[in-house]
């Protein structure tokens, strides 16, 4: 069944904006069909009941689908990409789990974020990431946040239980800790929070790295290849889904 996301409560909720249109227009459904609309990050089975103006009536069944979410929310922080590398990273990092995308200008970074253009871009992504979830069957759609600057990242820390930074230099280490064997120790400890952080295609510098691990980031092991700025992420997001899943 179709998914919708709503930001009310399902008692009374109605289906308006693109998402009503899509229903009427596109998907073409009729009063009695049933559709699958998140609410409050939960999936409820519900019947359309009518049609009124630009909005969609609908009714819960009662019925509720279990959630998809991974047991534990990762937040990706990314150093800003050229091209449409971060829309890239937005929708494949939705489908596999990510809770928010958190971009942040480092120093290697070539692209710079237009502040003019900034709002425009952030409402782009968030909608791609809104698009993401309702294909994946999410219950949460990720937050797109603002660039930050490195600075800032650095004190967005002491806010999560866990946090590992994707090191070039490391995948080119003879000894290497597998990160598989660093995300146990983060499972068997209940961690909720993790923040993972990738550089862009430069790579992370060795003076953000050495300020990252001074604040309590330590490194994590993506094999002996160097990845690429969109495909780390995916990498690091489908090993904590095996791990934890």
């Amino acid at each position: 069944m179709q998914r919708y996301f709503i930001e009310t409560a399902i008692e009374n909720a109605r289906i308006s904006g693109e998402d009503a249109r899509h229903i009427e227009r596109v998907m073409r459904m009729k009063q009695g069909d049933n559709i699958v609309v998140v609410a409050q990050n939960t999936a409820y089975i519900c019947t359309i009941e009518g049609f009124e103006g630009d909005e969609v009536v609908i009714e819960a069944t009662g019925q509720t689908i279990p959630s998809p979410e991974l047991p534990i929310q990762v937040t990706v922080a990314c150093g800003l990409p050229k091209g449409d590398k971060l829309e890239l990273i937005t929708q494949k990092a939705t489908e596999l789990g990510m809770f928010a995308l958190l971009p942040f200008e480092a120093e290697r970074s070539i692209v710079k974020w237009d502040k003019k253009k900034g709002a425009k871009k952030q409402e782009r992504l968030q909608k791609i990431a809104k698009e993401a979830a309702e294909q994946a069957h999410r219950t949460h759609i990720p937050t797109v946040f603002e660039p930050i600057s490195f600075k800032q990242l650095v004190q967005q820390i002491d806010h999560f239980d866990a946090v590992f930074i994707a090191d070039e230099e490391d995948a080119k280490a003879e000894k290497r800790t597998r990160f598989a064997e660093k995300l146990k120790n983060v499972y068997d400890m209940k961690s909720k929070s993790m923040l993972i952080i990738f550089g862009p295609e430069g790579g992370i510098s060795r003076q953000e790295s050495e300020a990252l691990l001074q604040a309590g980031a330590q490194t994590m092991s993506l094999g002996p290849r160097i990845l690429r700025a969109e495909t780390a992420p995916l990498y690091a997001l489908s090993a904590i889904s095996y791990e934890f899943e």
